[in-house]
């Protein structure tokens, strides 16, 4: 069963390779989905590359097109939506996986940092978010998944300061914000808080520190971005039709509450 047959779907942050947004990007189009991939990295080959992957694992070729965006922009997130439209006719789906990262203590983050942080992680969720909603209010449809992060539950740590937690935690209101704003026109907004998955913000860490983390999440190992992807799949499929503004973690139990 093709949970996204025919879906048009907008994956923002889905070109980097070992990304949450690129795990859902391929999962979304193994069930079906017309794909968008936005990201501000996205070049004329990102598309064929993807294709290229996908029919490498012995999988059907997607529908796919890669727009560069830079979400901190809110004219680019608009221009992205246009060309969506004018390619797919519609916006069925935007997941919101774009973001950076930066563990600093709160002491040691000046002024450029702080804006920056919050340029791409909150003001870019909001931009898309808005371009998305502007296709969906008329059609009285659509879905927003936006990636949040366990930092903005806990209060920053593992691998992100007070800086990227503070935007994240902004994402979580964003996301209930629209969800109780357009709940009456058919549209549904979740987020997902993910912890210690195996992407290339983990990077930095040594293995020492991979292992300490390791040892305190319940499960006893690392998440999979693949695994990241199907709770995102599951928001935006009609299985969670009857869920909206609601937070799902992805932690392996390291944050149990």
């Amino acid at each position: 069963m093709k949970l996204l047959e025919g879906k048009v779907c907008i994956v923002a942050g889905a070109a980097a390779p070992k990304s949450i947004g690129s795990a859902t990007a391929q999962l979304f189009a193994e069930h079906g989905a017309n794909l968008v991939i936005a990201d501000i990295s996205a070049s004329e080959s990102t598309a064929d590359e993807f294709s290229r992957s996908m029919a490498d694992a012995g999988l059907p070729r997607p529908n796919v097109r890669a727009l560069r965006c830079d979400i901190s922009r809110r004219a680019d997130c608009e221009r992205m939506a246009a060309k969506t439209i004018e390619q797919f006719g519609r916006i069925d789906v935007l997941v919101n996986s774009a973001g950076i990262v930066e563990a600093r203590p709160i002491l040691e983050i000046d002024e450029e940092q702080f804006d920056r942080m919050i340029a791409v992680n909150l003001k870019g969720a909001f931009n898309l978010c808005q371009a998305a909603l502007e296709a969906f209010v008329p059609q009285r449809s659509g879905t927003i998944v936006n990636i949040a992060s366990l930092a903005a539950q806990r209060g920053g740590g593992l691998v992100g300061g007070a800086h990227y937690a503070s935007a994240k935690g902004g994402v979580l209101s964003l996301t209930r914000s629209i969800a109780r704003e357009f709940g009456p026109q058919g549209i549904r907004a979740n987020a997902v808080c993910p912890a210690m998955a195996q992407t290339g913000m983990i990077d930095d860490l040594s293995q020492a520190q991979i292992d300490a983390i390791i040892g305190e999440i319940p499960l006893r190992r690392l998440g999979t971005p693949r695994e990241v992807a199907g709770a995102c799949l599951f928001l935006a499929s009609e299985l969670s039709g009857f869920m909206t503004g609601a937070t799902v973690d992805v932690n392996g139990g390291l944050h149990i509450h």
